[in-house]
C-alpha cells in the first residue's frame, strides 16, 4: 500500500469522464493508501507523472459546485498532509468572443487578470439594470510554484508546438471506450448565434431541433496548420454554483470582465486549496448543451495537466 506523506500532487476532478482521463495520462498506477484520515469520504487513485506523485480524487457521484468541491479538497489535505501542487482539472462551458476564438476541444488555464487570481466568482457579484456586472469579492491565485510552470509550459508551446494530441492519442489507448473520448468531428461544432435558443421542452439534438442553417450558426475560418488546434487560452475563469447555460449573460461577462470559461468547482477551492484550474471547452456555456464533447475535452485538459508536471 501507498505512504499518503508521499504525494506532494493533489489533482480534483468533478466528473466519472475526468477521473478517467486523469488516470489514463499516469505513467505509472499506484496501490491505494495505506491509510487515510478519519472521516475522509474520498475515493483516491494513486500515481505517477515524471518525478511527481499524484493523488486523484472525484467529486461525488451527480454532486457538484463550490461546497463540494471544497469538502474533497479538505478530506484530501487531511490525508495526504506533503500535497504542495493543486490542481483542478476536466472540462468547462466556454466563453467565446471576437477577442478570444474559442472552440469545443480547446484549453483554458486559470492566469491572472485585473488583480484577481485567475478566477471569477460570479455568484458573489450583483446585476444592476443596464449597468455592468459588480463582483463583490475575488478569489486567491495559483501558488508561485505553479504560475512559473505555466509560463515555463508557455515558452515551450511558443518554441517548438504543443504535443498534446499526441499524448492524447497514447493515452487513448489505455482506455477500453475509446469513442467516448475521441476528437468528435469538426462539423459538430456550432457556435449558435446569442439569440437562438434551445428549446426547453426538446430532447433532439441541436442539429434537429436548431438546424444547421447558417442564418443562425457564427461563420468561423478554419484553423490551418500555423494555429494550435486544440488552442490553449489563459486567462479569467468565471466560477458559481449555477450550470450556466444564457448566451446573453455568457456575452455580458466575457465583454466586461474578460472571462473565457464558466463551471462550477474552483470558487470552492481557490481560498483554502490553492490551484491551478485547467479546463477542456465541451460546450459554449448557452442553451445546445449537449456531451458529445465532454470525452475529449477531458482528455485535452488531462494531457495539458501532464505536460505541466513532466520535465521539458
Amino acid at each position: 500500500m501507498a505512504n499518503p506523506q508521499d504525494y506532494t500532487v493533489g489533482w480534483i476532478c468533478a466528473l466519472t469522464a475526468e477521473f478517467v482521463a486523469a488516470q489514463a495520462f499516469l505513467d505509472e498506477e499506484h496501490e491505494g493508501p495505506r491509510e487515510v484520515a478519519q472521516n475522509d469520504n474520498n475515493n483516491y487513485a494513486l500515481g505517477r507523472i515524471g518525478s511527481h506523485n499524484i493523488v486523484i480524487a472525484v467529486l461525488p457521484d451527480k454532486e457538484y459546485g463550490t461546497a463540494v468541491a471544497a469538502a474533497v479538497a479538505r478530506d484530501m489535505l487531511g490525508s495526504f498532509p506533503n500535497i504542495r501542487i493543486g490542481l483542478l482539472v476536466g472540462i468547462v462551458g466556454g466563453a467565446p468572443s471576437p477577442n478570444h476564438d474559442i472552440r469545443l476541444g480547446d484549453i483554458v488555464v486559470s492566469s491572472r487578470d485585473g488583480g484577481k487570481g485567475g478566477v471569477f466568482q460570479y455568484d458573489f457579484g450583483k446585476t444592476i439594470q443596464n449597468q455592468s456586472f459588480q463582483e463583490t469579492g475575488f478569489l486567491d491565485q495559483p501558488p508561485t510554484v505553479l504560475r512559473t510552470a505555466v509560463n515555463a509550459l508557455k515558452g515551450r508551446c511558443e518554441l517548438k508546438g504543443h504535443r498534446l494530441n499526441d499524448d492524447v492519442d497514447m493515452a487513448l489507448k489505455k482506455i477500453k471506450k475509446r469513442e467516448k473520448y475521441s476528437r468528435p468531428p469538426a462539423s459538430s461544432d456550432r457556435l449558435y448565434r446569442s439569440d437562438i435558443t434551445h428549446p426547453s421542452n426538446s430532447s433532439k439534438g441541436c442539429s434537429v431541433v436548431c438546424g444547421d442553417d447558417s442564418s443562425r450558426i457564427l461563420a468561423r475560418a478554419e484553423r490551418d496548420e500555423e494555429d494550435d488546434n486544440p488552442a490553449i487560452h489563459y486567462g479569467l475563469i468565471a466560477s458559481a454554483n449555477q450550470l450556466m447555460k444564457d448566451a446573453l449573460v455568457r456575452d455580458k461577462l466575457a465583454a466586461e470582465k474578460g472571462v473565457l470559461c464558466f463551471e462550477m468547482e474552483a470558487a470552492g477551492l481557490m481560498n483554502h486549496f490553492p490551484c491551478l484550474v485547467i479546463r477542456g471547452i465541451c460546450d459554449y456555456s448557452d442553451s445546445h448543451k449537449n456531451k458529445d464533447w465532454q470525452g475529449f475535452a477531458a482528455m485535452v485538459a488531462a494531457a495539458y495537466a501532464k505536460d505541466l508536471l513532466r520535465p521539458a
